[in-house]
């Protein structure tokens, strides 16, 4: 972690960043190196990566959330940091037409701990708030939109492919029964009721991170996301990224497998056959990294001919 983060307390408590030291071993950061973070939280990742590289100029990060980007402002205030509050997939557009390139780039998806500890953010199952799930507050569409104004039909359809619920369309008859549902807890305790018998995770768990991805099109935006990585990597340059659920993974696995398979117009390398986990260590520090899964190529410097 950073030297100076014990005196930025993210808001709901700091937020540790996963496989720090997996992710810097893969992005192998030097003196001079560009940056860009396209998912920057609380600049856990970027702190470290700026303490070797030294170059602020050459360094972007990316949040959607407006008050990781005002905590990132004040992290590195004084500092010739470009923070831009965009979507990952914006942040990736734009800087593709700007013609941008950069040696290290990294994507920690997922929710950060500040998101989960605040109720009034709407993602947690263990703290009752409103049912709102917005990584970006200034978007339309929230929870409650799609709990209490979505057909049955649509909803059981978001909880089977976002979520791989079991049972979609039994926890979306009683969502759309008990409507309006106003509340985390309360919809917690609606799904709970579709699931007899006692459970380590919470039953709760798969349709609480159904409804994340459908209202921050989370997988939508990855999968159009990763060519542009790709792009936006100078040769040389190394693409790490964090995933906290199948679902992403896959598309990740999946991207990486085209575009570094053993074929001559092969863009990319992987830097390790299986991706990297966190340790037990780790773990019991920040338990909720216990799913994550650390994925890394480096960009071909030279096309191989035909």
């Amino acid at each position: 972690m950073s030297k100076n983060h014990h005196n930025l307390p993210a808001p709901g408590g700091p937020h540790l960043p996963v496989l720090l030291r997996e992710t810097i071993d893969m992005l192998d950061p030097q003196a001079g190196d560009s940056y860009l973070d396209l998912t920057a939280g609380y600049g856990g990742h970027a702190q470290v990566v700026l303490d070797r590289t030294k170059n602020a100029v050459g360094t972007v990060l990316v949040d959607r959330d407006e008050r990781a980007v005002k905590f990132l402002k004040q992290k590195f205030i004084g500092q010739a940091v470009a923070i831009a509050r965009q979507d990952f997939l914006a942040a990736c557009q734009r800087l593709t037409g700007e013609g941008r390139q950069f040696d290290m780039i990294l994507a920690d998806l997922g929710t950060s701990s500040p998101h989960l500890d605040q109720p009034d953010r709407g993602f947690s199952i263990r703290h009752s708030g409103p049912l709102d799930m917005r990584m970006d507050q200034s978007q339309d569409l929230t929870a409650a939109t799609i709990v209490n104004q979505w057909s049955e039909a649509e909803i059981a359809k978001v909880l089977h492919e976002f979520g791989q619920e079991p049972k979609a369309r039994a926890i979306a008859g009683r969502i759309v029964a008990a409507r309006p549902i106003e509340t985390t807890g309360q919809l917690a305790a609606i799904v709970k009721r579709a699931w007899h018998g006692f459970s380590r995770i919470h039953p709760a768990t798969r349709t609480f991170q159904a409804l994340r991805i459908a209202v921050n099109s989370e997988l939508a935006q990855l999968e159009q996301s990763l060519p542009l990585m790709a792009s936006l990597l100078a040769p040389g340059g190394r693409l790490a990224i964090i995933s906290f659920h199948s679902l992403e993974d896959r598309i990740v696995k999946q991207f990486l497998a085209e575009n570094a398979a053993n074929t001559f117009d092969a863009e990319l390398r992987l830097l390790s056959k299986k991706p990297l986990v966190p340790s037990n260590d780790e773990i019991v520090s920040n338990p909720r990294a216990r799913s994550a899964k650390l994925r890394a190529a480096v960009k071909i410097k030279t096309k191989r001919k035909e």
